[in-house]
């Protein structure tokens, strides 16, 4: 979380500014320190800055606003507070803080719109950019059963309970306090005149005069609890600090003069290069869709050029599955080059001599197919048992092809001779 540069900015033009370095939770970093804006500014990089400006400027009030009017309420409430502003609205800025829920009831901050710009031109001359201003009220502490009074120079800022802060001058410190009794409150005589307890931080100087009014005060509340500030406010309002940015104060810097946003003055920056990426990035996956649908077309023109090849080499065949393989297989076999087929022949031949009696091959040729040879046997029994061990052998090498031909998906039967398809052409030789 990052550290706040909180700067208040001085009461009158003359005097110096004052500003201290706070963690997000509200501890001190950084001693409270006087000077030129300028010099604060060399403790700003890499930190949030906020200003606050004097409470006596800033006029904190609430306007009626209809939840659900239909119209902004930036327009309503310059019209629903004309009569109780002295100066023309056109010379006012007003600023809107976070309505309850379901209330009529909107907190509004009223600044005169040249003490404003005033300020922002005086942070800017001295290279502060700060995130959100307030009034030095809006950070005075909230304590939820009490009234809690700040005394400071000329000014008594007072804040009642759950109400909005008064800020008034210190010589009507009397009228100031009263305020901070609750609101609404019915006096009985039977009854103690207290009205509440009262927080009251007030630096020496401010006490050592006004002791005797404060005390005079006692019997309107129940119990005045004094805080001096030796090292002044600013340490008191930086504990309020998370608590204001997160909302729960007034933030001046609203319409014309809110901060320019960081995302969008990166944008601008970026705006360039990201449009031309976002370009390149739609061509690619045109470009890309194209070559794919292009492939597509081809791979099914090829498809289709194949089926109609198959089926024109092979007619009668049902399907093209596998269609390289069984051309191949056909091609082969009509040009009598099937190796395969031959040694198939010619094992089953081996197999079935060896139980057919001492006979002898003569010749052997191996065509379209088909094993032709001619055999020496020492009898006529001997060669009707080797005709039957090759028929037997053909059988077998029949039922193997046609389990081939189901597991590639091509229709029963014998899509080529067997290769011992012509064994009745076996002679006797002796």
């Amino acid at each position: 979380m990052a550290d706040w540069l909180l700067i208040r900015l001085a009461r009158k033009a003359a005097a110096p500014a004052s500003w201290l370095v706070t963690d997000g939770a509200g501890r001190i970093v950084f001693r409270e320190q006087h000077g030129a804006l300028p010099e604060a500014a060399g403790l700003a990089p890499g930190r949030r800055v906020c200003a606050l400006v004097p409470a006596g400027d800033v006029v904190l009030t609430e306007a009626d606003v209809p939840v659900k009017s239909g119209i902004k309420a930036q327009q309503v409430v310059p019209f629903a507070l004309e009569e109780q502003l002295a100066t023309d609205v056109e010379s006012l800025h007003f600023a809107l803080g976070r309505r309850a829920v379901d209330s009529a009831r909107m907190p509004v901050a009223v600044i005169s719109r040249a003490l404003l710009e005033g300020w922002l031109a005086e942070l800017a001359a001295a290279g502060l950019k700060p995130e959100a201003v307030f009034a030095e009220s809006e950070l005075a502490p909230i304590n939820p059963g009490q009234a809690v009074a700040v005394l400071e120079g000329d000014d008594a800022i007072v804040r009642p309970p759950g109400a909005l802060p008064v800020t008034m001058p210190i010589d009507a410190l009397a009228d100031a306090l009263h305020l901070a009794r609750p609101a609404g409150e019915a006096v009985i005589a039977a009854e103690p005149p207290g009205g509440g307890g009262l927080v009251l931080y007030t630096g020496p100087a401010e006490w050592h005069q006004h002791q005797r009014i404060v005390e005079s005060l006692r019997d309107r509340f129940d119990g005045i609890k004094v805080q001096l500030l030796t090292e002044g406010p600013l340490p008191l309002y930086a504990q309020r600090l998370a608590a204001a940015v997160s909302g729960e104060a007034i933030n001046l810097q609203q319409g014309a003069y809110a901060p320019a946003s960081s995302l969008g003055s990166g944008w601008r920056v970026w705006r360039v290069a990201a449009i031309l990426l976002v370009a390149l990035v739609a061509l690619h996956a045109a470009g890309s869709a194209t070559a794919l649908m292009s492939l597509t077309r081809a791979e099914r023109a090829v498809n289709v050029a194949i089926e109609q090849t198959f089926r024109a080499a092979m007619p009668g065949e049902h399907n093209a599955i596998d269609a390289q393989r069984r051309m191949a297989k056909r091609l082969a076999s009509l040009r009598g080059g099937d190796s395969s087929g031959l040694l198939a022949a010619l094992g089953a031949l081996a197999e079935a001599r060896a139980g057919a009696g001492d006979t002898a091959i003569r010749a052997l040729q191996f065509r379209g197919g088909a094993l032709e040879l001619v055999l020496a046997a020492p009898n006529a029994e001997s060669l009707d048992r080797l005709s039957q061990n090759l028929r037997a052998c053909d059988t077998a090498i029949e039922r193997k092809e046609r389990v081939e031909q189901h597991e590639h998906g091509e229709p029963p039967g014998r899509g080529d001779q067997a290769p011992l398809a012509l064994v009745e052409r076996l002679k006797p030789g002796y």
